[in-house]
């Protein structure tokens, strides 16, 4: 048995083990989403033109809450100076820590996706796509959130350092993944906020975890 397949076990089983796993995620996406009707107004039109948008929106404050103890538990146990030392390059360690992230957190907000959205008044025919842009986009904001919580370890209010530091980079996914879906409801082409939206996420993906390994070890040292 490798050792990164260890280290996934061990990231899913601390995912789900400690804090809910992607319950609180949901529960908090699902409340943002009820709040929304208070503040816009119950008319189903104008809540029909905002749910893709919104529902995208919204996705990308979930994906905040768990990222503040991706690095830090094991920051303040010392377990992340094992990892470092470990044989695996640490980069690799970041890539299936944040891999993990998104099958805890991404995935089930994706599956959630499309019940708020309809929720909200849009049309059943997006769900396939509301679905395969919240995964693609729960990549890009698993990968791009674990830069910013790297880059906040033993910050004092790390939380809301990652806030600061990701929110602008969740924009390119929320705009490419929503005005995909708006995109297929208004009858026009969809797919190219779909390409930019997996291109967002594959290059997170690639170039992400060189900035993760420098931030822990920056934090470390």
């Amino acid at each position: 048995m490798s050792a990164l397949f260890i280290l996934m076990r061990r990231e899913l089983s601390l995912a789900w083990g400690r804090g809910g796993g992607a319950l609180y995620a949901c529960a908090f996406y699902a409340g943002l989403a009820t709040l929304l009707p208070l503040a816009a107004g119950a008319e189903p039109q104008r809540l029909a033109a905002l749910a893709p948008g919104v529902a995208f929106a919204t996705l990308a404050l979930a994906s905040l809450l768990s990222l503040e103890r991706l690095f830090e538990r094991d920051f303040e146990d010392g377990a992340l100076d094992l990892l470092v030392l470990g044989s695996p390059p640490l980069e690799a360690v970041c890539a299936i820590k944040c891999l993990a992230q998104w099958i805890a957190t991404g995935a089930p907000l994706a599956i959630l996706a499309p019940v708020i959205a309809i929720a909200l008044g849009a049309p059943p025919v997006l769900a396939p796509l509301i679905v395969a842009t919240a995964l693609l986009g729960g990549i890009g904001f698993a990968f791009t959130g674990g830069v910013g919580a790297a880059l906040a370890l033993g910050a004092r209010r790390g939380g809301l350092l990652i806030a600061v530091i990701v929110l602008p980079l969740f924009a390119p996914p929320v705009i490419f993944g929503a005005g995909a879906i708006q995109a297929l409801a208004a009858g026009l082409p969809w797919t190219p906020g779909f390409v930019f939206l997996a291109a967002y996420g594959l290059a997170a993906a690639a170039l992400s975890p060189f900035a993760m390994a420098a931030g822990c070890r920056n934090a470390l040292s």
